[in-house]
């Protein structure tokens, strides 16, 4: 086989592998989609997959280096991830307070490009994503992604492509769902999903000091 068309099929994999599985972006593009539409959803999504595509890139260029170097802080930055998605699900439920007809709020709220922006830096707050993308190629015998600047294209792509594919469908979801959800509902649907981010950022805390 054509060593870039593997190397993208390998990137397909990891892409799906670090997007596929339940976490708190994947919660908050469905919440997203829910309370401001499919639109904005997916912005939200792209930009989960901008940092993704942004963590492959630099683990297709120099992931074992930069793997060697996070090891020492590895629990700091899971303490900080753990922080961080504390205070956005916490956020997000004080959010849920606001009286119903501030419509100047939730218009800004709801700015597609800031919650592209939005999900970008939310993504990015994890760089141990770049040791997952590291492990993938070197555990998958794809080492030689980075012996050819075609391979590395081909990876990333790949990558990026998985990852946004899968969180456009989150949002498809999410916006189909808010749709038929009466506003008591969607309100109840956005408490449960900012509770479970607050769940998760309490899990990887604890995981950190234990």
């Amino acid at each position: 086989m054509n060593p870039g068309w593997s190397a993208f099929g390998d990137g397909i994999l990891a892409g799906y592998g670090i997007a596929v599985p339940v976490g708190a972006v994947a919660i908050l593009i469905v919440n997203t989609a829910i309370v401001c539409g499919f639109p904005t959803g997916i912005m939200a999504g792209a930009g989960a997959a901008t940092a993704d595509f942004t963590y492959a890139l630099v683990a297709a260029a120099a992931g074992a280096a930069l793997a060697t170097m996070l090891e020492p802080i590895d629990g700091l930055v899971r303490i900080a991830s753990g922080l961080v998605l504390i205070g956005l699900g916490g956020y997000g439920l004080i959010g849920l307070r606001r009286k119903a007809g501030d419509q100047v709020g939730q218009m800004s709220a709801c700015s597609p490009l800031k919650m592209y922006a939005r999900f970008v830096g939310i993504t990015l707050i994890n760089p141990l994503t770049v040791v997952y993308f590291t492990a993938f190629i070197i555990g998958q015998g794809s080492a030689g992604v980075a012996d050819s600047t075609v391979s590395r294209a081909a990876f990333v792509v790949g990558a990026g492509l998985a990852s946004l594919s899968w969180q456009s469908l989150l949002a498809a979801m999410g916006g189909l769902a808010g749709r038929h959800l009466t506003p008591r509902f969607r309100v109840l649907a956005t408490a449960i999903g900012n509770l479970l981010v607050v769940g998760l950022g309490l899990r990887a805390l604890l995981a950190a000091v234990a």
